[in-house]
């Protein structure tokens, strides 16, 4: 699977968010999050900006983080697709 549940999950660790408290934050289940999380499905576009919307409600470094360890290589120039 993808890129976008393993930053999500490093984020979620380096910053003590638990998925319970991003799920309820997106007002969603948490085995949304646990499958992200565990590359058993990836999140689409609208879903990326929903949860990068929710870490800046919780913590504006966790979301930023994961916008940078997310799109830094594109945002800076350096896409190897």
């Amino acid at each position: 699977m993808g890129k976008a549940g393993r930053v999500l999950k490093q984020v979620l660790e380096t910053y003590g968010i638990s998925q319970n408290k991003l799920a309820v934050t997106m007002g969603i289940e948490r085995t949304v999050v646990y499958r992200w999380t565990h590359e058993r499905t990836d999140p689409g576009g609208d879903t990326i900006t929903l949860i990068t919307a929710a870490l800046n409600q919780l913590s504006s470094d966790a979301a930023q983080d994961f916008v940078n360890l997310y799109l830094g290589e594109i945002i800076q120039g350096e896409d190897k697709a």
